[in-house]
């Protein structure tokens, strides 16, 4: 599966009032996958929203991946993204089909990534590499994760945690194909940055 390029993730509380315009600022400078990421027990709105970014996404032709939810996931006929604590990988890509895309967070452990590439998993997640907002106890991975995981694995390799453009550019050169972006992304003051952002994100990969 190719799967290469900015993967966009979406965060209520700093999205919020401005939800779906900067999501299709976003997807205009061009997301490969677009991860709908809400903590919240609002179902309703959840799946509100989510419907909208499923409409967003076929106009684009971006694939789309819920956080978390693989029930909300098969309803809407999309991917899923799953933690360490959502349990096994195996029920989900069972519920889903041999087709949708299941992406797996491995923190800092080549051990978790082998684990899920074993159990069915299209991508694997590392990270964080960086300071992060959103992840900011997570144990830090680093670059030399990264080339091991790139001899061992076939899978795409994501990298996630603190990704600005200003530090991309090295993650990129030691082998990540996905860069999971969220306050660098969407922490732009305009619709219009967040486009050039996502097209500076995406060409990286075509300089590497």
């Amino acid at each position: 599966m190719k799967l290469r390029g900015l993967y966009a993730i979406t965060d209520s509380q700093l999205l919020a009032g401005k939800f779906l315009p900067y999501v299709e600022a976003a997807l205009e400078g061009g997301v490969t996958l677009l991860q709908y990421r809400d903590k919240s027990q609002d179902e309703a709105r959840r799946l509100r929203e989510a419907e909208a970014l499923a409409e967003l996404c076929a106009r684009y032709k971006t694939r789309l991946i819920i956080n978390d939810d693989a029930e909300l996931a098969a309803r809407l006929g999309v991917g899923v993204h799953l933690g360490q604590t959502d349990g096994p990988l195996t029920p989900a890509r069972t519920l889903l089909g041999r087709e949708a895309i299941i992406g797996s967070t491995c923190h800092a452990q080549l051990e978790l990534a082998e684990q899920a590439a074993r159990e069915g998993a299209s991508y694997v997640a590392f990270g964080r590499f960086y300071n992060s907002v959103t992840k900011p106890g997570v144990p830090a991975a680093d670059l030399t994760l990264l080339e091991q995981a790139r001899a061992r694995l076939k899978l795409p390799i994501c990298v996630i945690g603190g990704i600005t453009l200003d530090n991309a550019a090295p993650l990129v050169a030691h082998g990540a194909d996905l860069l999971a972006v969220i306050h660098g992304l969407f922490g732009a003051d305009s619709t219009q940055e967040v486009t050039r952002r996502a097209r500076a994100f995406n060409a990286l990969f075509a300089s590497a």
